[in-house]
This record gives C-alpha cells, structure tokens and sequence, in this order.
C-alpha cells in the first residue's frame, strides 16, 4: 500500500505558531515533540514503508518536508505549483503512482490530524485497505463524539459488508455538507453517521476510474502531466497546466457522486486541529482544572483556560475558558467561544501588511 500525505494547506485559524513560513503541519502544537506532518508519517509505521510514502506540497514548503522527514525518499515530495484544492493534489500524485503500479492500494491522509490511538487507527486503515482490494472507494468514519456542526458527515447503510477483517465496513448511502445544529444532534442520536475526516483509501485504478467518469477535464490534465513525468519537459508540462485545474475537492468533486463507496467506522481520539480551542480535547487537565499544552502556568481561582507559551510563566488571575498561546513574536489571548476570529486578526496583520507576523 502506498501512501499520499496532503500538507499543502496554511492553517491561520492555529496562528500564531502556524505561520506562512511554518504552517500548522509543520509545528507541535500539543508539544509532543514531534510535528503534525511526523506524526502522520510516524503512525503509518509498520505499514506503510518511507519509500512507499509520498507527501504533496506548496513550492515553499517542500525543503520543510525534507527537513522533517529525513527518512523520505527526496523523490517522494510532490510540489503543486499552487493550492488548487485537494482533487487535483491527488490527481497529481496519482500521476506519480501509476507509473510504479496502478493496481495497488493508496492511502490519502491529511497531514495535520491528530490521532491518539495508532493501533486502532492501523487497524482501521488496514480495514479500509482490504475493502479497497475489493474494488471499493473507502473512507475511514469517526465516530462522533458530539454533536459537531463543523464537519462533513457520511451516512451508512444499516448491514455491514461482508468483508474479511475484524473491523465492520459499511455501505455508505450519501455523503452530507456541515449541518445545524438540530442536524447534528439527529445524526449523533441515529447512530448511522460519521464524521467524514477526508482519509481515503484506493486503489489507484479505480480512483482514476472516478476522476474519468466525474472529472473527465481534470482527468485530461492528469494524464498530460503524467506523460511529461521523468522528461526534460515535465516542469514545463505541469506549470502550464496547472493553472487550468479546477478547484475542487475530492469529497465534492468524486466521492459524493461515487458508487460502491465503503466506510470504516473507527474511535481513535481523532482531531483535525481545526482552532485551538480542539486542544482540549487531546492535553490533559491538571489539577485546577486548566490544560497546560507547553510551558509554565500559575492559575489562580481559574479553569477551563488552554496555555501554551514557550518562554515564560503565564499567571492566571480569576478568569475562565481564555485560550493563551505565546509565540514569542506575537501572543494570542482570547476567549474559547470567539477563538474562531482569530482569521479576522490574520486578516488585520495582512491589511497592515504586516508580513513579519504572517
């Protein structure tokens, strides 16, 4: 099985430890002394090899990737030549693997997912990887926890597949955009939904098979790029169709019009670390009642507070549910329920241009 790592994004709403420089993927941000993106790469051990893995990224930061990731092949950083959403991302690394085998498996992983439980998370990978020898687009399902309004869901159908393995695999009925609040509170009592956290599992042919019928242009595109792939040409083949690719996303571009779609549902202490509030749901709490992520903290009748800050003691003084996070240049304080605006304080910076800070 092959695997393809996406760490293209930015990630702002993590700011100010994710920079433009030094996105999200890129940083520990629960301090567990490894970055997101080597944790993802650190979970696939054992079943996925380096030289089998592959990571997609920005221009910029393809040297971070091999900075980070020393036991990667070089040859396996994949640079898109600008952010055109995640269909062509894989589209492109599809045009990389073909070449090797297009009748094997790939595993598509986002690169800044937190995820506590690596035994589980393999088992259910290895799951999704038997279905997709089957001839199934997989998608590994998180249980929902609560009723989440900020994610996608899939539904499934009410018998399990009859498949090999331990791990039950579903027929999935329909792919669902973010729902209100009463939605979600439904899904989370039906017992038939998952939160769709964007992990795909393939093999390539039949991935291809998908972006011929439901992206037939993107498809075109690919297969121009894929011949230009070990060429003298290759460069100048991929940044002048580059820019022609739509943008779109796998989910709405493939898998909500896809049939013989299956899912793995799996319980794992997943995170997509979406804003920093998510922290508190993977730092432990200390004894006053506040999540301590990295440094040193004096709380003082306060709770429910998340601190990270690297080089000094943050005192906390009669204040609840604040999210503080030091970066050295730049210190973060705000309240748990408005730490969404932190885009609007990225937005400031930009307007002010105040790229140091970006």
């Amino acid at each position: 099985m092959y695997a393809v790592i996406l760490a293209g994004g930015v990630g702002t709403r993590l700011w100010p430890r994710s920079r433009q420089s030094t996105p999200k993927q890129f940083t520990d941000v629960t301090a567990s002394g490894r970055t997101m993106i080597q944790s993802t790469v650190a979970r696939l051990e054992g079943l996925v090899s380096p030289e089998d893995t592959y990571v997609i990224t920005g221009r910029r930061y393809a040297d971070l990737c091999a900075l980070q990731l020393d036991g990667l092949p070089e040859s396996n950083v994949l640079v898109e030549p600008d952010g055109r959403n995640t269909a062509p991302a894989i589209a492109l690394a599809c045009a990389h693997l073909k070449r090797r085998d297009p009748d094997e498996v790939v595993a598509i992983l986002p690169a800044d997912h937190l995820i506590q439980d690596c035994r589980g998370f393999q088992s259910a990978l290895r799951q999704a990887e038997r279905s997709a020898r089957e001839g199934y687009l997989s998608v590994l399902g998180i249980e929902p926890t609560k009723a989440h309004t900020g994610y996608g869901y899939i539904q499934r159908e009410e018998g399990h597949l009859p498949l090999a393995g331990d791990l039950p695999t579903y027929a999935v009925s329909r792919f669902l955009e973010k729902p209100d609040q009463a939605t979600a509170e439904r899904f989370l009592a039906d017992g038939r939904y998952y939160w769709n956290g964007g992990i795909f599992v393939s093999r390539i042919g039949r991935l291809l098979a998908e972006y011929e019928k439901q992206l037939p242009d993107l498809f075109d595109a690919m297969n121009s790029i894929a011949a230009a792939l070990g060429t003298g040409e290759q460069e100048t083949v991929l940044a002048e169709i580059w820019p022609t690719m739509p943008d779109v996303s796998i989910d709405y571009g493939l898998m909500e019009g896809a049939k013989k779609v299956a899912v793995v549902p799996m319980q794992v202490g997943w995170n997509d670390m979406g804003s920093w509030d998510a922290l508190e749901a993977v730092v432990a709490e200390d004894e006053a009642g506040n999540y301590p992520v990295e440094g040193e903290i004096l709380p003082l009748n306060s709770r429910g507070n998340i601190v990270a800050a690297q080089q000094r003691l943050v005192a906390l003084i009669d204040v609840d549910d604040l999210i503080v996070i030091d970066a050295g240049d730049a210190l973060l304080i705000g309240k748990k329920e408005s730490i969404q605006q932190v885009k609007q304080v990225v937005a400031e910076l930009q307007a002010a241009d105040r790229g140091e800070l970006l």
